[in-house]
């Protein structure tokens, strides 16, 4: 006779997810916030284009076009910067995760995959892609704007004006690609930038839209981590020409063991302070998540700044290994331009951005009464930030980025020791 074994309680299905629902707007104080599965691949697809940037970054300063090089790319990143920061605060107050809402986010990250396709022809003029791209984003983005508003009657100006305002911008992009290149289409460019950045000031002027500030904090810490990300690649690309070129490995390795501090340090720094304490108003909140156009541009750019470093080691166009002091060298490598870069521009290359992410992030994070900081760490930050800055001037490449390692473990001691 068989024993009868009692069947376990079969686990209840997961409810079936609606195509549709009310847009309503997400409690501002609920606990335990956190970032969905959607946006992180919404993240991911973001990955990309910053990849993609910071290549573009890094060819340009290597062939010594650095005007050129830096002006591509900080357009490049605005795109990509504008769009993920205005999904981001969009999910945060609207995120109903129904069927179409999670269509529509994908066809935005259709439109991302699409930007960052375009990005390497940005680099040589030609932005097009980067503008469909762009628009596939936005005018999805719009589509979510307008179902705020007809399901959101107490937000309803709010959203209406976003979608008007993105809208009619978008137009304003479509007609910037038949503006000739040059000071003329330089000058509707920044016209066209201005206009976004009005768009949100101009729609929450009355009402703002319930975003949760430690969502946003967190999203925003999210990214910094994707952007830090390049320059990891960068150090990982030194160890590997450290163990295949055997005359460079021991400056290619002091490079790489400095970057990784830098990287590492930046990390500590930025997740030092609890950011959502300081979202206290409208006008703050705005500071802060436009801010971080320069902390995510720099941080990405720390990468290419890296490649364009090994290369010129690789080179054997240093000032140490050339004997010479770095004043001669420099002056030779300007003689020689078509060669490549100077020995001052490949110092900024890499220490540059590292001075620029950490004044950013000490203005939006360190220097506010509410950041809690220590009067240590708010004066410390500003002056490691300036010798940063100044040291390739003086140095050669590595010794400024040794330099630089220093300065931001000596921040770390810092923070770690007075707060």
């Amino acid at each position: 006779m068989t024993a009868h074994r009692p069947q376990a309680p079969s686990a209840p299905s997961a409810p079936a997810r609606p195509w549709h629902r009310a847009m309503a707007p997400r409690d501002p104080g609920q606990s335990h916030r956190a970032s969905t599965p959607l946006e992180l691949l919404f993240d991911l697809s973001f990955v990309v284009a910053v990849s993609f940037a910071a290549i573009g970054l890094h060819h340009g300063l290597a062939d010594g076009d650095t005007a050129h090089a830096v002006g591509s790319y900080l357009m490049a990143f605005f795109a990509i910067w504008w769009a993920w920061m205005n999904f981001t605060w969009f999910a945060s107050a609207y995120d109903t995760d129904d069927g179409i809402y999670r269509f529509t986010v994908l066809v935005q990250i259709a439109g991302a995959l699409v930007l960052a396709a375009g990005i390497p022809g940005a680099f040589d003029g030609s932005y097009a892609v980067v503008v469909v791209g762009y628009l596939i984003m936005r005018l999805a983005g719009v589509s979510q704007w307008i179902r705020a508003a007809i399901s959101d009657p107490a937000h309803r100006p709010t959203t209406t004006r976003y979608a008007i305002g993105i809208s009619i911008v978008q137009i304003g992009w479509i007609a910037w690609l038949a503006v000739p290149d040059g000071g003329p289409g330089i000058a509707v460019y920044v016209l066209l930038v201005l206009s976004e950045i009005a768009v949100p000031t101009w729609a929450e002027r009355r009402t703002t839209t319930p975003f949760h500030t430690e969502h946003i904090a967190e999203r925003y810490g999210l990214f910094t981590i994707i952007v830090l990300g390049e320059a990891l690649i960068g150090a990982t690309a030194a160890v590997q020409a450290g163990m295949s070129e055997g005359g460079h490995a021991a400056r290619l390795l002091t490079a790489a063991v400095s970057g990784l501090v830098i990287v590492f340090a930046l990390w500590w720094l930025y997740f030092d302070t609890p950011a959502h304490v300081l979202l206290t108003s409208l006008n703050q909140s705005l500071k802060w998540g436009y801010g971080h156009y320069l902390i995510f541009g720099s941080a990405a750019a720390i990468g290419a700044g890296f490649e364009v470093l090994v290369d010129d080691v690789l080179s054997g166009g240093s000032a140490e290994e050339s004997g010479g002091s770095h004043a001669v060298a420099g002056l030779a490598a300007a003689s020689e331009a078509a060669h490549g870069p100077s020995e001052m521009a490949v110092g900024y290359a890499m220490v540059g951005p590292v001075a620029i992410f950490l004044a950013v992030m000490w203005f939006l994070q360190v220097l506010p009464p509410l950041s809690g900081r220590s009067d240590a760490a708010r004066g410390a930050i500003p002056v490691a930030s300036v010798l940063i800055a100044l040291s390739p001037l003086v140095l050669g490449p590595v010794a400024a980025v040794v330099v630089a390692a220093t300065a931001c473990l000596a921040l770390v001691a810092v923070a770690s020791t007075f707060g």
